[in-house]
């Protein structure tokens, strides 16, 4: 692997996104680690080779993208950009009839609006290296389960941006993938637990009252499937696999959850769908 090789992966400070911007720096890529602390960035300096430079950037921050696209052109000059990462998200958990609807704005504004600001600060670099566009989704944007609506929401949104993406960046050959993950061990599921403890803490008792039982049988299964879930690097083979390889798939099902699952209940009329969920989580 060539060192001029560079590409940009966004939420690298922990999960999915650190353990990307390892492997392709260990790989011979120039990585840019996007992330939001200063220790997060001297850390991975510190683990990765010479030739990675974090960057702070808060993908919500218009100012923040448009000063990380500047250093990081700075850097690549002419040859442009290889490849960026659309990593950073967020999962807001809860009741929707309960949800804030300041958090709602919160995630779409992370998980979607925060990739697209990236991807449009980030392109004239892409164009000059006819590089990689590669998103991370889930397999919440083919499925939507109860309690993780706002999560699903935004997956499905970038879902739809990366179809369209996909198809106008051809004249380009920006090739454009999206990752599906199914269920993975990362730091991100603990942190939609907590937000859902804080917003649970926040809601009157008697509202709290409706969505009981069936929160507490979603806990129960999402236990199960958080010890089901698969490595890391899973997940990195597939993204090594859409920046590297001559013709890259346009999407990559992660997980026998993701592959295998995912078909079987798109196929489903709703009502059968809906029995299967409920009865995966427990729901009567």
């Amino acid at each position: 692997m060539s060192e001029q090789r560079t590409v940009l992966v966004t939420g690298a400070s922990t999960g999915i996104g650190e353990a990307c911007a390892v492997e392709l720096d260990r790989l011979g890529f120039q990585v840019f680690p996007g992330v939001r602390r200063q220790e997060d960035a001297d850390r991975l300096a510190g683990r990765m080779s010479h030739r990675t430079l974090p960057i702070l950037a808060d993908v919500t921050d218009a100012a923040s993208v448009s000063a990380a696209a500047e250093k990081i052109g700075s850097v690549v000059g002419s040859r442009g950009l290889d490849g960026l990462v659309n990593n950073a998200g967020i999962v807001v958990a809860g009741p929707i009839e309960l949800l804030p609807i300041g958090d709602l704005r919160t995630q779409l504004e992370v998980n979607v609006l925060g990739q697209i600001a990236v991807t449009q600060a980030m392109l004239p670099l892409l164009r000059r290296a006819q590089g990689r566009l590669i998103n991370m989704s889930s397999i919440s944007g083919c499925i939507a389960s109860p309690f993780l609506g706002p999560y699903a929401a935004s997956k499905f949104a970038l879902e739809a941006l990366n179809d369209a993406l996909r198809l106008e960046l051809r004249r380009w050959n920006i090739e454009v993938s999206i990752i599906e993950p199914g269920s993975v061990k990362t730091p991100i599921w603990e942190k939609a637990r907590a937000m859902a403890d804080n917003l649970a803490g926040k809601i009157d008792a008697d509202s709290a009252a409706l969505y009981h039982a069936d929160a507490e049988s979603f806990r129960q299964a999402f236990a199960k499937v958080a010890d089901k879930a698969i490595p890391v690097h899973h997940v990195v083979r597939a993204v090594v696999h859409a920046l590297t390889a001559p013709r890259p798939r346009t999407r990559y099902r992660v997980g026998l959850d993701a592959r295998l699952g995912v078909p079987l209940v798109k196929m489903l009329p709703d009502r059968w769908r809906d029995y299967l969920v409920k009865k995966e989580l427990g729901l009567r």
